[in-house]
């Protein structure tokens, strides 16, 4: 367990500009960075980070809190596992006991397939390197192909012993569960028989952005015709190759210092260009490039370029890739390397100066490459010539700018020898086919739903005592230090015998205020979350002004009250997602009247209660015919005079 210095410690280091940073995409935005959501598809920043406050808010998804609910959110980790995460990244020390047998059996599934894949990478590396056969072997290979020790210890790569059962074995002497041992694929299990999936490779773990350990790629390294050259983990639920990248852990704060991240298609071409001093690489380890890929990129850069082999088979086929990271709106450059040759012999054998100069000079616009690419195809073949510009236009209309799309189309009229006009109609063409198949589609969904009729329709309706609450704890959390004058209500009579409310000035502190009006009244909030959060608000606020922290309060609240609180605070930092100041539109600032503020919420809540107990009353008269209906309306009259005092005070009409 870990200790509560110890967690302060994280707490009081970590920045959660920084932690997110490694992440998303952060650019400034006043006071505080914005983003795209790493929770969901979108192309409009929704995702807002306060370094002030030390908490983010995804207002796409609703999700919120400090940095360690992102890494919980983002990575699934645990909330230990999160704090050591942070521990690691600003080296503070933390003390860390070995899982015993019985934390290993409360572990959940999720969990526990994680801790069977770090459990096997440390095996498979502790193999490598202390074993005979893996250092004869495995250790061998590694050093045929000019990896150095330091980039075999980077990349945890290893060795699995060439026997049945080696790390089966080895896993299940050590209380790991044969379950999930075979839900990850380490082992395979057919009946009674049980073996090792990665019997006899050399071991290349792949690791989530955070550095988890969510699968293996496996390389055999003799040659037998009936086994594959390369095998990977399969699908499990930690592991979903479409939505992985080889080395992204590795170079995720390249590709955001870099802004632009080369795509290989290989482990070896990502760990030997990471080697030769270029560590904005990834790869998408042989698979098809997917848009989950692309996204993981999106949140780091605007800019892709994909490294194609020399000799690359099937390289039509790989374009389709190309389009992918069009319809993301990211720019996509392409480079080819000389036949021949792949990133990782191309890197083996050049420099770092000779090797960035080469991508550099040859890295190409991707309608410049396509073209090259198809036009070779076409040759002197008019109708094929036709087709190529086609295809070239087709993914042209994949880009979401407009600007860059008409750009793009000057570009290929200048490269094919064509009118720009002709192609302006074909882009158009393509737009209308795409948006009636958009609308097909539409009303083909829309049909799978029952028809509701106009007076089943379910509206969500506003709670206003839940606002009214809401915007109370806001208060405490942002102004309940501070001191105000404020001007109270004291309700008399008049030499007429009326009531009417007169105004009297008095200092205090905006908790202090709020709590003595609330406890006069007799109000208690009605939203558990927000009692407990109020009620733990007045305690610390009023032992000591100087020692209350809105951060620390976050960091050791619980996870539901934690991310409610979030809510609330980012609230009114959504507006600033909408750049009023560049449209010369300005926001007025709560602080600029808060003793204003603080009174018309309390004086809000008192009206909406007495409408609530007026609504009761009138409620109790009916059916009564017994007499006790005039001291009721006697109390309803009082309090629809109260109502229109506080209405007043409030400039409301009734």
């Amino acid at each position: 367990m870990i200790s509560k210095e110890t967690i302060d410690k994280v707490f009081e280091t970590a920045r959660v500009e920084e932690v997110i940073g490694d992440f998303v995409q952060l650019k400034k935005s006043g006071a505080n960075f914005k983003g795209l959501s790493p929770f969901t598809d979108e192309r409009t920043p929704s995702f807002m980070v306060s370094p002030v406050k030390q908490i983010w808010k995804d207002f796409s998804s609703g999700k919120g809190g400090n940095a360690v609910s992102f890494l919980m959110e983002h990575e699934h980790l645990t909330y230990p596992e999160a704090v050591k995460y942070l521990a690691k990244k600003y080296n503070i020390e933390i003390e860390e006991t070995e899982l015993s047998n019985e934390d290993k059996e409360q572990a959940n599934e999720r969990e526990s397939m994680y801790l069977v894949s770090e459990f096997a990478q440390k095996y498979f590396t502790s193999t490598l390197w202390e074993s005979e056969a893996g250092k004869a072997i495995g250790l061998t290979y590694f050093k045929e192909r000019g990896f150095t020790n330091e980039t075999i210890k980077k990349f945890q790569l290893g060795y699995s012993p060439d026997q049945w059962e080696a790390f089966t074995k080895h896993a299940l002497d050590n209380a790991y569960k044969l379950e999930y041992l075979d839900k990850t694929g380490l082992t395979i299990v057919k009946g009674e028989k049980k073996f090792d999936r990665f019997k006899g490779r050399v071991m290349f773990p792949i690791h989530s952005m955070s550095g988890r350990v969510l699968g293996f790629g496996g390389r055999i390294l003799v040659n037998d015709k009936k086994a594959a050259k390369y095998l990977n983990s399969p699908e499990s639920e930690i592991y979903h190759k479409s939505k992985v990248l080889y080395g992204l852990y590795q170079a995720k704060q390249s590709i955001a210092k870099e802004d632009n991240c080369y795509l290989v298609e290989g482990y070896t071409d990502v760990i030997q260009f990471n080697q030769r001093g270029i560590e904005n690489v990834v790869s998408s380890s042989g698979t098809a490039l997917t848009s989950e890929q692309i996204r993981l990129v999106n949140r780091l850069t605007k800019n892709i370029t994909v490294l194609f082999d020399g000799d690359a088979a099937g390289l039509r086929a790989s374009l389709r890739g190309i389009d992918l990271i069009l319809e993301q709106g990211m720019n996509v450059k392409v480079c080819t390397f000389p036949e021949g040759e792949d990133p990782d012999s191309f890197a083996r054998e050049n420099g770092l100066e000779d090797l960035s100069l080469y991508l550099q000079e040859n890295a190409q616009d991707f309608i410049q490459f396509k073209a090259s690419v198809l036009v070779n195809e076409a040759k002197n073949d008019p109708v094929k010539k036709a087709d190529t510009i086609r295809d070239i236009i087709n993914s042209i209309a994949k880009i979401p700018d407009r600007i860059q799309r008409e750009v793009y189309v000057q570009e290929c009229a200048r490269i094919m020898d064509i009118s720009e006009d002709v192609l302006f109609n074909t882009l158009a063409q393509i737009g209308k086919h795409e948006l009636r198949e958009a609308n097909k589609k539409h009303k083909q969904e829309q049909k799978a739903f029952d028809v509701v009729r106009n007076d089943e329709q379910q509206f969500k309706k506003i709670d206003f005592q839940q606002e009214l609450e809401r915007q109370i704890i806001q208060l405490l959390l942002l102004y309940g230090n501070k001191t105000e004058d404020f001007e109270d209500l004291l309700l008399k009579e008049n030499e007429k015998g009326e009531l009417v409310l007169e105004p009297e000035i008095h200092t205090a502190r905006v908790f202090e205020k709020i709590y003595v009006d609330l406890q006069q009244d007799e109000v208690e909030l009605t939203n558990p979350i927000f009692k407990k959060i109020y009620d733990e608000l007045v305690v610390a606020l009023s032992q000591d002004e100087n020692k209350f922290s809105v951060d620390s309060y976050i960091n050791h609240a619980e996870p539901q009250v934690a991310s409610e609180i979030t809510s609330i605070l980012m609230e009114d930092e959504k507006y600033a997602l909408h750049n009023w100041d560049r449209k010369d539109i300005l926001v007025k600032s709560k602080t600029d009247a808060l003793s204003q503020l603080v009174t018309e919420t309390i004086l809000n809540l008192r009206c909406h209660l007495i409408e609530k107990r007026v609504e009761q009353l009138q409620d109790d008269t009916i059916g009564k015919n017994d007499g006790s209906n005039s001291d009721i309306l006697e109390e309803i009259m009082s309090y629809h005079q109260l109502r229109m005092l506080l209405s007043r005070k409030l400039n409301r009409v009734l």
